[in-house]
């Protein structure tokens, strides 16, 4: 059934709103730990999606990433890596609550390098401003809010770790995302505006996604949640 727009970004701030409330969980129960494995970190957080929620699907594949493999992007694979006791630690969920995609990802440090910890804390700096700047951009396009992203990452010291900042979300299965189709994404090749309508008529949201990474040091961090709303 087809919701109205307003019932609709209530429904996609509320699936956030429960995402936000499993990874401060994450975080009180201590899941992400040294001598951890990622997929058993990856696991616990599932199985906490359920405890907390009744979750058990996810849009998109559970990501718990540690040290190098922090630098991949997305659609890599690496191989399973046991979290150390100076690691930085990212992790990624697409849990759905009541048929609403949520996408959050945060970043975790467990020892004391400071530039891990500086790494930690710019990134929901480089967000927010992110934020602002398509608040304060009307006709914004995909390709404007990356070079700002962009931007605002050198600024920091960091470099973008992937080829997009950001796609569309919404009711599951929200409108198709191809990996040709770069209208779905904030990506330099998608001129077109982010305040649109989708093929079914619907208002377009975005999920704005930060990945930072210093590839001399081999390490990497992640913060995303909605862009629209």
């Amino acid at each position: 059934m087809a919701h109205d727009e307003q019932t609709r970004a209530e429904r996609l701030l509320d699936a956030q709103a429960k995402a936000e409330r499993l990874f401060a969980e994450i975080e009180k129960r201590g899941l992400v730990a040294p001598g951890q494995g990622e997929r058993a970190v990856s696991d616990q957080v599932r199985d906490l999606a359920n405890e907390l929620f009744g979750t058990t699907r996810h849009w998109h594949k559970r990501i718990v990433r540690s040290g190098p493999n922090t630098l991949k992007p997305y659609k890599e694979n690496p191989p399973d890596r046991v979290l150390g006791p100076d690691d930085i630690v990212f992790a990624d969920f697409g849990p759905i609550f009541e048929e609403y995609e949520a996408d959050f990802g945060r970043t975790f440090v467990l020892g004391d390098d400071p530039v891990k910890h500086r790494l930690r804390d710019d990134l929901p700096q480089i967000f927010d401003a992110g934020k602002r700047h398509f608040a304060d951009t009307p006709d914004i396009t995909g390709r404007q809010l990356y070079a700002e992203v962009e931007r605002l990452a050198a600024e920091a010291g960091w470099e973008l770790g992937g080829w997009h900042a950001g796609h569309l979300v919404g009711e599951f299965p929200h409108e198709w995302i191809d990996g040709a189709d770069v209208e779905s994404y904030i990506t330099p090749a998608n001129d077109t505006p982010l305040r649109r309508i989708d093929k079914a008529g619907r208002t377009c949201h975005w999920i704005l996604e930060i990945h930072l990474v210093d590839r001399g040091r081999e390490f990497g961090g992640f913060h995303e949640e909605l862009l629209t709303l």
